[in-house]
């Protein structure tokens, strides 16, 4: 399982930690070790919203050869999802799980990795991503190999399910104990 954790300047930092803690947990907490992951980026540096800083591992590669796709949202994808490069950027994903977190889905919609499918993203966004996909009111919306997360800490929710969907119950509500998260599932 290799993920690819897009970042971009201006991403919202916990939509982007909130899901990256969960799933490298599978690794390192020793569930599974054939999970690896690299943060995947167009510029040689990312500044989130709040300045946290983070160096991507791989820059301006297409995003084929992965098996997950986690995207991140920040009150700038909304602008992102305008932009071609970027958006065509995202499309060379050819994961067979497709994720996002907050207004990462409109990213993703906009990237075409949305077609006749059910989607969620922050509230303040459904009418936004009702261009690109039939949207569902819920914390986290499943269809088929495609997840999406609500607001911003549901990314943490989506990393938990995920655990489990990737593993099983029993790892995920190992890794939850370790997170001291109370709300998962």
């Amino acid at each position: 399982m290799h993920i690819a954790f897009v970042a971009y300047d201006g991403m919202t930092a916990l939509d982007f930690v909130g899901i990256y803690d969960p799933l490298t947990r599978l690794d390192t907490m020793g569930f599974r070790d054939d999970v690896s992951w690299e943060v995947c980026a167009r510029t040689e540096r990312v500044t989130a919203n709040a300045g946290l800083k983070i160096v991507p591992d791989v820059v301006d590669e297409p995003l084929s050869g992965y098996d997950m796709l986690v995207v991140p949202g920040g009150f700038v994808a909304r602008e992102l999802a305008e932009d071609d490069e970027f958006t065509s950027w995202l499309a060379t994903a050819d994961a067979e799980w497709i994720t996002s977190v907050c207004t990462g889905s409109l990213l993703l919609g906009a990237a075409g990795l949305l077609d006749g499918k059910q989607a969620t993203t922050h509230p303040d966004a459904y009418e936004r991503l009702a261009d690109f996909c039939e949207v569902v009111e819920e914390r986290i919306v499943v269809d088929g190999t495609v997840a999406t997360a609500g607001g911003v800490s549901s990314g943490i929710d989506l990393g938990l399910w995920l655990c489990a969907e990737l593993e099983d119950e029993e790892t995920r509500d190992a890794i939850t104990v370790q997170m001291d998260y109370p709300y998962s599932h």
